[in-house]
């Protein structure tokens, strides 16, 4: 048992590794009942990121209803494509054009929270940084090298990345990224920021799976229920046996 459990651990490392991208991964703090959070998250994700990646499995009016959105509102604030609300969340970008213009196509999101992780893209979204050598003009401190743009740059604005100098295990000296300085300003403080990305991230975490919204009302239900089952249950209790001494 103890090899099996050791051999485990061995295999599961490298998967880690490859998904944290060898960076400190911060906490996200998904919280999926905020309803308040969910839905400026959705805000988030039609104004900057439907226009390349889709929700190919979630459609506008589960959303809406999911969210406590009512169909007119879906409509007026989310949709932005010409599409009816029963339909999925799609995008009309060609996939030939998408690969050429990126040099990959921009996968759909679906279920990345599930893949990935939720505290990875929080992570993800917060460590761009300018990198001239790159075709957008921008790195990622999590996805070296990634071939997407900082999408939200007018938000964050624009840092350069800090190094510091320190020795490997052979004593050979190395550049390693320490933070972060800001070289324009986006709208919001760095800790307005961080709450809309935690947002975004809320709302893809519920897009993996909208059934934990149903599961999350449905256990308060039955919790409340065995409470009530319970009051009643030892009150009964009590009747039967008062004149057995």
């Amino acid at each position: 048992m103890k090899k099996i459990i050791i051999a485990l651990v061995a295999l599961a490392l490298p998967v880690m590794a490859i998904a944290s991208g060898g960076a400190h991964l911060d906490k996200a703090d998904i919280d999926l009942s905020n309803k308040g959070s969910l839905q400026n998250g959705a805000k988030m994700y039609v104004n900057y990121c439907l226009g390349c990646h889709s929700l190919k499995y979630m459609s506008y009016a589960r959303m809406g209803k999911d969210l406590g959105l009512p169909d007119e509102l879906v409509q007026e604030n989310l949709m932005f494509t010409g599409k009816k609300i029963g339909e999925y969340m799609t995008i009309s970008m060609p996939a030939a054009n998408a690969e050429k213009w990126f040099g990959v196509t921009p996968p759909d999101l679906s279920v990345i929270a599930r893949s990935r992780g939720a505290d990875w893209i929080y992570t993800y979204l917060r460590n761009f940084y300018v990198d001239d050598s790159r075709p957008f003009g921008v790195n990622n401190r999590v996805f070296e090298s990634v071939g997407m743009p900082h999408v939200l740059s007018q938000l964050e604005g624009l840092k350069k990345p800090v190094y510091t100098t320190e020795k490997d295990e052979y004593g050979t000296d190395r550049q390693v990224l320490t933070g972060y300085e800001y070289i324009t300003e986006g709208s919001m403080t760095p800790a307005e920021y961080d709450r809309q990305v935690r947002d975004l991230v809320n709302f893809l975490v519920y897009t993996g799976e909208p059934a934990k919204l149903v599961r999350y009302d449905l256990g308060i239900k039955v919790i409340l229920f065995l409470l009530f089952f319970l009051i009643i249950a030892y009150l009964l209790k009590k009747e039967y046996w008062k004149d057995i001494h």
